[in-house]
């Protein structure tokens, strides 16, 4: 059965009712760093964070997952009062309100996992970077890249279809999803950030149709 983590100081109840009504083992937890290095001991698929009633704490632990570069997706929870206090977007992967219903959050995890297993397990190739999308491993000739969930998928999609540019809109509904609440700055900060780890032997490998978007060089 597929492991969830719940990092939240309230009951399911309140937190989120609709995860008791899902065939997934959860394991709720305080809403701290400490229980997030415990999710990431356990392997799960993928981690709700409870930002209702202590955004402050939620943003905390968040951006420790943040640093971490790992590709655990986050999933925050979080009212409408406290949706545009903190850019969310850029450390989560998607969010969901508390009285969400169970079809909703059955989309939204759907959605999640097929993102994640897009490409079937296949190595895709851009350049000297091999990018296996079934242990999210990429190596630039070798050498392993710490990549964060949104780097590898980002990379993952631009790669998959080389020479082709995507606008910043597009690429916020193929790689977040068509509900993904944010701005278009988002496609900017994560493509910086994923040049900053390819490095200049390969930071060129994405690039910047101006005026449009983003493409993977097909001539790499």
């Amino acid at each position: 059965m597929a492991v969830w983590a719940l990092l939240s100081d309230r009951s399911l109840d309140r937190a989120l009712p609709a995860l008791a009504d899902l065939s997934v083992d959860l394991k709720h937890e305080p809403l701290t760093v400490l229980s997030l290095t415990h999710v990431l001991q356990i392997d799960a698929l993928a981690v709700f964070v409870d930002a209702v009633e202590n955004p402050g704490q939620a943003w905390s632990v968040l951006s420790e997952l943040h640093e971490r570069q790992t590709r655990l997706p986050a999933i925050v929870i979080v009212d409408r009062d406290h949706l545009e206090r903190y850019p969310w977007h850029e450390i989560a992967d998607e969010f969901v309100y508390p009285g969400a219903p169970v079809a909703e959050l059955t989309v939204r995890l759907a959605m999640l996992r097929r993102r994640a297993g897009a490409g079937d397990g296949a190595v895709v190739r851009l350049g000297s970077l091999a990018i296996d999308t079934e242990t999210y491993r990429v190596t630039a000739e070798g050498r392993p890249l710490d990549l964060t969930y949104k780097e590898f998928e980002l990379l993952r999609f631009l790669a998959q279809h080389p020479g082709r540019v995507y606008t910043r809109p597009g690429l916020l509904r193929e790689v977040w999803g068509y509900d993904f609440y944010g701005g278009t700055r988002t496609v900017d900060v994560h493509v910086r950030r994923l040049r900053a780890k390819l490095g200049p032997e390969h930071e060129h490998l994405i690039q910047t149709v101006r005026g449009v978007g983003y493409r993977a060089s097909d001539d790499a």
